[in-house]
């Protein structure tokens, strides 16, 4: 155990396995963030464990102050929920590193005296040039340890000295390059240089302080992308210096574009995890789709894949012997396939509730629907659920029936497709219409017959029947008037939640530009 412990001892701590994720403020949150929170999750919920979420926060330079809350809301939005964190606290609090730099230091202090680290006074200039020089000659890029062996005065007569030295490792000539991987066995990496784990500002470098993170807050699973893999023996060497025993490691392919480039922020909206929920996914869809990434879809009893599952589902059959070890492709036609589907299997109350922000958002509806308003989005949802693949397709669809009666702004496709017997059509239909009884001219007590049923019977007799106009040709007009689109959810049943008079005031207004 090493001189600075943590609160609660390392055995006491709650959960027979303990995994964490890490993500660092510097932006948006990378989606790469919700896909090792969801393998990390999955394996913990099936084992009884604790999830842990812990900001990396020690690169100051990159440092976004509002990052952080990015992180929580959008990993609450996927449903992915950490037992301890920054924000809710846990045995092994703070949570964030840069509360935890009085964690570091004893353990820097312990490497020095062992040997194991020393100071390096080299100005940065003075290795830009050493590996500017290392490269030209092409050989190994690396910290030549000019430093090492010689006291701050002795360094000072060299040249590119600096006052504020940083800590190195020590890493001996037999280090061992390789380790056991749950996912890809026996690994073997690169040799590592002499690492920096304590920064001239007094951070720690992540290699330092996620090791010494690690072990304070009893993590027994380390599970990270691909890239750390290189990292990994200088880790494995800190925990053997510090008497510490190593956890065991899973290293995660990454996410890559079709074109197989590693997917990135810079290049991909997509990468941003905000970008999801702002273009209308649904996060049980995106869990989904991030469940197929790197695993194998569970069979039914035919042997077909069964590509739609629940989180719960896929903890219950999860097995890191079957990650697979390649770079899953990040398709987004799949996900949205998966979205529609997802969509659809909605409730309709909830599809409803979904789809009310993204209204809002838009200006369709105000922040503070009324009663009405919200009736009538109920009977609204149920006829476009089965047609849009994103919540935010919803505010084009939906905003003609919030909109005045005599003011359906008509869109220039639309209104290009009316055909030379649009006026006909119109007079034809609004004759129809009239003679189709609504519920306050019916006879007291009867049922209204203001429904899509008679409103269809009627418009065939009167268009299709009456005009001679295939069908397919023959709502078009109707369609456009009352929805201002060329595209609009289905034409009767529109009618009838716009009710007999709204739909005639439109049919009426269209007619008067013909």
């Amino acid at each position: 155990m090493s001189e600075h412990t943590p609160d609660v001892p390392v055995s006491d701590l709650p959960g027979p396995l303990r995994l964490r994720v890490a993500p660092s403020p510097t932006g948006d949150p990378h989606v790469g963030t919700a896909y090792m929170s969801l393998f990390n999750l999955a394996f913990v919920r099936q084992q009884g464990g604790r999830f842990l979420l812990r900001i990396e926060d020690t690169d100051r330079a990159r440092f976004r102050e509002d990052s952080e809350q990015q992180v929580f809301d959008t990993l609450r939005w996927l449903g992915l929920t950490w037992d301890e964190g920054p924000d809710v606290g846990g045995p092994c609090a703070p949570y964030r590193q840069s509360e935890r730099l009085t964690s570091y230091q004893p353990y820097v202090e312990r490497l020095l005296a062992a040997g194991h680290a020393y100071h390096c006074w080299c100005s940065t200039e003075r290795l830009a040039a050493m590996r500017e020089e290392q490269q030209r000659l092409k050989q190994p890029t690396g910290y030549d340890r000019m430093c090492l062996g010689r006291t701050e005065a002795e360094r000072a007569q060299l040249p590119g000295f600096s006052p504020t030295p940083v800590v190195r490792m020590l890493v001996p000539d037999d280090v061992e390059l390789q380790f056991d991987d749950l996912i890809r066995g026996r690994v073997s990496a690169p040799r590592p240089d002499d690492q920096v784990i304590l920064k001239a500002d007094g951070f720690p470098t992540y290699h330092l302080a996620v090791v010494v993170d690690d072990h304070e807050m009893g993590i027994t699973h380390v599970v990270r992308g691909e890239e750390w893999i290189s990292s990994t023996p200088k880790h494995v060497l800190l925990y053997r210096w510090l008497g510490l025993t190593p956890p065991a490691f899973a290293h995660m392919p990454l996410l890559r574009n079709t074109n197989k480039s590693k997917i990135s922020k810079r290049k991909n909206p997509e990468a941003r995890l905000t970008w999801f929920e702002e273009e209308g996914y649904l996060p049980e869809a995106l869990v989904n789709f991030l469940g197929l990434l790197a695993y194998p879809p569970a069979q039914d009893a035919e042997g077909n894949d069964v590509e739609l599952f629940t989180f719960e589902e896929f903890s219950q059959r999860f097995d890191w012997s079957q990650v697979n070890p390649v770079g899953p492709i990040f398709d987004l036609k799949k996900l949205d396939w998966l979205n529609g589907v997802h969509i659809r299997e909605l409730a309709p109350e909830d599809f409803a509730a979904r789809i009310l922000p993204f209204l809002q958002r838009a200006g369709v509806l105000g922040a503070d629907p009324t009663l009405g308003e919200l009736g009538r989005l109920k009977e609204v949802a149920a006829l476009i659920q089965t047609r849009i693949a994103h919540l935010t397709e919803a505010a084009e669809l939906v905003a003609p029936f919030y909109v005045a009666d005599d003011a359906v702004e008509v869109a220039d496709d639309a209104r290009a497709q009316l055909g030379e017997n649009a006026a006909q059509v119109l007079d034809a239909a609004t004759a129809a219409l009239t003679e189709v009884p609504d519920e306050h001219e019916g006879v007291l007590g009867s049922e209204p017959t203001w429904r899509a049923e008679a409103i269809e019977t009627a418009l065939r007799t009167a268009v299709v029947e009456g005009l001679g106009i295939k069908p397919k040709l023959a709502f078009g007009p109707l369609r456009t008037a009352v929805s201002g689109r060329r595209v609009s959810p289905p034409l009767f049943e529109s009618m009838e939640i716009l009710g007999k008079g709204a739909t005639l005031t439109r049919l009426a207004t269209l007619r008067a530009t013909l």
